[in-house]
């Protein structure tokens, strides 16, 4: 699979998510989705995912006034919503996947804790802490037991 695969699985990914959030018309996807990644859509991209997700019954398109003239306004059908949510759940697994090996754990609370936290030395072994809060209820908790 080359890079350019992935960059278009990517943008492909995208306008669903897009088209999770609102319906929108075919240049409005070009706008959000360059807004977001920072990558332009080609039209000759677009279009031709749009029909294949229309045609396998993911999106509905209705014309509407945008504007001074109608347009196509593409929206998710139940099934489309549900490769969203699909698509959400892979995301989130991936973001996971990267972030584990930089997460702290909150030596009182349990929070996972990605950047930062709150490090203090108690009985010479140094501890992390989401906030100084905690470090202090963990302290008063170490002195009353």
């Amino acid at each position: 699979m080359s890079s350019e695969d992935v960059a278009l699985d990517m943008i492909r990914s995208s306008i669903i998510l897009l088209l999770s959030e609102k319906p929108l018309h075919g240049y409005g996807i070009m706008k959000e989705v360059e807004d977001r990644i920072g990558r332009p859509v080609n039209p000759s991209l677009l279009y031709p995912f749009l029909r294949q997700l229309e045609k396998n019954g993911l999106v509905k398109s209705t014309k509407k006034p945008v504007g001074h003239k109608p347009k196509n306004v593409y929206e998710l059908t139940a099934p489309g919503k549900e490769l969203a949510a699909s698509i959400y759940k892979r995301i989130a697994s991936m973001v996971s996947l990267a972030i584990k090996p930089n997460l702290s754990i909150c030596f009182h609370c349990g929070c996972k804790i990605y950047e930062g936290g709150y490090r203090e030395s108690i009985r010479d072994k140094e501890r992390i802490f989401c906030c100084i809060h905690c470090a202090q209820a963990y302290k008063n908790e170490q002195s009353q037991s």
